[in-house]
């Protein structure tokens, strides 16, 4: 009798202890859930807004909006509501790349001037698998128009104008495979080699092949901006008084351009990390780390990035087309996947930071204390000395200055610490000095070789020598180079003045800091031209021709 009422009341017990645990996590999700809430308040209902969508375990379980999506209108932002998903397209134009190699059409390893011949011969075979993981070295097409004077909104750019434009580049950035430079041409290009492959426009491409399997109903591409889009939530950018807004009109797209919601990009996650996309699946391959000639790792699997976070898996990429912006997250070992969306260029990302640390518990282990403090080499002021002055980047031209205060060799930013005869350390990084400059070598091994250079001269009679008129075949453009208020101003017409400020002898720096400037001379010491590189785009060449 007794054995009977045991054998009763355990399992009794056990329901209860089940019972109570469920409605104690089910109180624990809905204490998160109310957290979110509360952050996303910041979000003032007659201002632009965002989407928030979260699943774990494949199941949506929050899915909410703010804001307007229309301010002209007074319309409310929706979960339902269309909003473009800048860079966080490049992944679905990187899976159609890879159903196409599944398929036999193309191989990762063929040279993209097998397809797009128009290209110039750079002398180094740029792969398509380049193009996947940002180490072709083809120079950025927007960066170079706004070079030119027309950056990208101002002109309604198209897939065939990206390729005119990047095919009239006569350099590379890099060496294809040597660096990680990310540049939209990259994903442009994949989406024309789509086309000629196929004769499908990325967009139905995508339509048939991606979005219909994953149940994506409110997707599609920004591949004609006049299109009527049921539900689009227009983007604005804050100005002083309120905001204004800005739109993408453009065609260009496979680089950015998808229309989307939260929810929709949920779905995508869903159906790629469940091994959905192909057949074998393709996840393996889209989310393996790259590694660049000289074998340091690339970060930058196809259209995603490979990081870590609190310990764990951290596979996202995040967008911004004009005012939108967008990220989407996923943490494959928790099985936890987040999307933003948002049609304010002032969307607050660290919202979704803070969201994602409600459920990711840091599993990081903290960083031992050093048992001895880092060993300084001893060098004393004069010796330091020695290294100060000007060098130039020779990569990109940009002008580094090196200074001694407080007897401590420095940059504008950063400290080194001696730690030999000829080398320091700044920032976990090293400086190796030699007879004609140093080389820098980051935390992954890359290298950049600093060249010794002369300082700048002073004075109007110091900058007349770089007065005129330069026209560039890359760019298509001409720039003025004319003294304004006592600066160097380059002028495009019709009113277009960006001040440079001297750095080292024939390097100058604009005054808003995006551009880096230096002056080319003949055999017979004249100027012949400049070259102009700014974050994307390397050594754009200008030839003096008044």
């Amino acid at each position: 009798m007794n054995h009977s009422t045991f054998c009763i009341k355990k399992p009794l017990a056990f329901i209860t202890f089940l019972l109570i645990s469920s409605f104690a996590h089910a109180q624990t999700l809905q204490d998160t859930l109310a957290q979110i809430d509360k952050l996303f308040s910041a979000y003032q209902p007659q201002n632009p807004g965002c989407e928030l969508a979260i699943s774990r375990n494949g199941v949506l379980i929050y899915s909410k909006s703010w804001g307007m999506a229309d301010l002209e209108h007074r319309v409310p932002l929706t979960t339902s509501s269309v909003t473009e998903a800048g860079s966080v397209s490049k992944q679905f134009t990187a899976a159609a790349i890879l159903l196409l190699a599944q398929q036999g059409k193309i191989s990762l390893n063929d040279d993209i001037r097998k397809y797009l011949p128009e290209i110039p011969d750079y002398g180094s075979v740029i792969r398509i698998s380049n193009l996947l993981h940002h180490t072709s070295g083809l120079r950025d097409w927007g960066s170079v128009m706004d070079i030119a004077g027309w950056p990208r909104s101002t002109k309604t750019y198209n897939n065939d104008d990206v390729l005119y434009i990047v095919s009239h580049q006569k350099a590379l950035n890099n060496k294809p495979g040597d660096e990680f430079i990310y540049s939209n041409s990259n994903f442009n290009l994949q989406a024309l080699i789509v086309k000629r492959i196929t004769g499908m426009e990325l967009a139905e491409f995508t339509r048939k092949y991606i979005f219909e399997l994953a149940g994506m109903t409110h997707t599609q591409w920004r591949d004609n901006f006049k299109r009527i889009v049921l539900n689009r939530a227009i983007a604005y950018h804050t100005t002083d008084t309120g905001y204004e807004t800005d739109m993408p009109n453009e065609y260009a797209y496979g680089n950015g351009g998808l229309l989307t919601t939260a929810e929709d990009l949920l779905k995508w996650n869903e159906y790629y990390w469940g091994g959905k996309l192909g057949s074998p699946s393709l996840l393996p391959q889209q989310i393996a780390v790259d590694h660049l000639n000289s074998g340091a790792e690339n970060a930058y699997g196809m259209g995603l990035f490979i990081q870590k976070r609190r310990g764990w898996d951290y596979i996202n990429h995040d967008g911004a087309t004009a005012g939108y912006r967008s990220l989407l997250l996923c943490y494959p070992q928790l099985k936890l996947s987040i999307a933003f969306l948002s049609n304010a260029s002032n969307a607050d990302f660290s919202l979704v930071r803070q969201v994602e640390d409600l459920f990711v518990p840091d599993k990081e282990k903290p960083l031992s204390q050093p048992t001895q403090q880092n060993k300084t080499y001893p060098l004393s002021p004069d010796q330091l000395r020695a290294f100060t002055g000007w060098y130039q980047n020779q990569k990109n031209g940009a002008g580094l200055q090196l200074m001694l205060k407080n007897d401590t060799l420095c940059t504008a930013r950063f400290k080194l610490r001696p730690i030999g005869r000829n080398s320091f350390s700044v920032n976990g990084e090293q400086i190796i000095f030699n007879n004609k400059g140093f080389i820098h070598i980051t935390k992954t091994k890359d290298t950049t070789v600093y060249a010794a250079v002369k300082a700048a001269g002073n004075g109007e009679d110091y900058l007349k020598a770089y007065t005129g008129v330069y026209y560039s075949t890359e760019t298509e453009s001409k720039y003025t180079v004319v003294i304004q208020n006592g600066k160097l101003t380059l002028h495009i017409d019709p009113v277009n003045d960006q001040a440079i400020n001297p750095t080292y002898y024939d390097g100058f720096k604009s005054a808003d800091g995006g551009a880096d400037i230096y002056f080319t001379r003949d055999a017979n010491d004249k100027i012949k031209g400049f070259k102009i590189s700014v974050n994307r785009a390397r050594n754009v060449t200008f030839v003096k021709v008044e």
